[in-house]
């Protein structure tokens, strides 16, 4: 049988975010599939801070994607947002494209038993933000959403700020998150935050709390490697 494909699109311009994506991936993926990256062009923004530049990097991202369509069974959009992208590749293809924001949720709901779950996120703007696409997604009401808190660092800051410092902020809003009510999924609202469980775990341990950490980058892959193995990969 031959390989299937999977596009991880990364869709800014911080080569160093699809870097940390690639060496995450790569030793996760089943031997039958091949993982491809991407990287927005430098007309893209270096990070995508709120609705404006999350437009702005599709505008930019999807001429230079079209030629990739052909080329792959499945698609992840690795941006934690309600990205128009998404919506845009779907009219290109009948491919798997699924956002990392989608596979979290998913995965969230399916984990969180009678308890609730809830985003750590990178800047400020995007509690508010995360919080209306998660209604228009699956409705608050009955999901178990405990809401959203965040670092306050961009995307990109968190590769360039100093590790402690980044793990510190993620702790932080790991704490007043869980201080909300019984959370027992928390879900890492960035492509940046890739690889970061540990932070959540060690600002859990003094509590005596566990949950489960969701890797959004980690889920959209696996829900469309699920997809094609289930064979939704060709375009009808």
């Amino acid at each position: 049988m031959a390989p299937r494909s999977i596009l991880v699109i990364n869709p800014n311009s911080t080569t160093s975010i699809t870097d940390s994506l690639k060496q995450m991936l790569e030793p996760l993926v089943p031997a039958d599939t091949i993982l491809s990256f991407f990287t927005g062009p430098p007309s893209a923004p270096r990070s995508i801070n709120d609705s404006v530049t999350s437009a702005l990097s599709a505008d930019a991202c999807l001429p230079a994607l079209m030629p990739y369509i052909p080329h792959h069974a499945g698609f992840v959009v690795a941006c934690y947002s309600e990205h128009p992208l998404v919506p845009l590749l779907r009219q290109y293809t009948s491919k798997p494209v699924i956002s990392i924001f989608e596979a979290s949720i998913t995965h969230a709901l399916l984990l969180k038993g009678p308890g609730g779950w809830g985003i750590v996120t990178t800047g400020k703007v995007w509690e508010d933000l995360l919080s209306i696409s998660v209604g228009n997604f699956v409705g608050e009401e009955g999901s178990g959403f405990e809401g959203v808190e965040s670092t306050g660092l961009n995307a990109d800051e968190l590769h360039s700020v100093g590790p402690d410092e980044v793990r510190k902020r993620i702790g932080d809003a790991v704490v007043r998150l869980v201080g909300r009510g019984d959370v027992r999924v928390i879900c890492l609202g960035c492509a940046g935050m890739a690889g970061l469980d540990d932070a959540v775990t060690r600002a859990l341990e003094p509590l005596g709390k566990s949950v489960y950490i969701v890797d959004g980058v980690k889920a959209g892959v696996m829900q469309v490697y699920g997809m094609i193995r289930s064979g939704y990969g060709n375009d009808a």
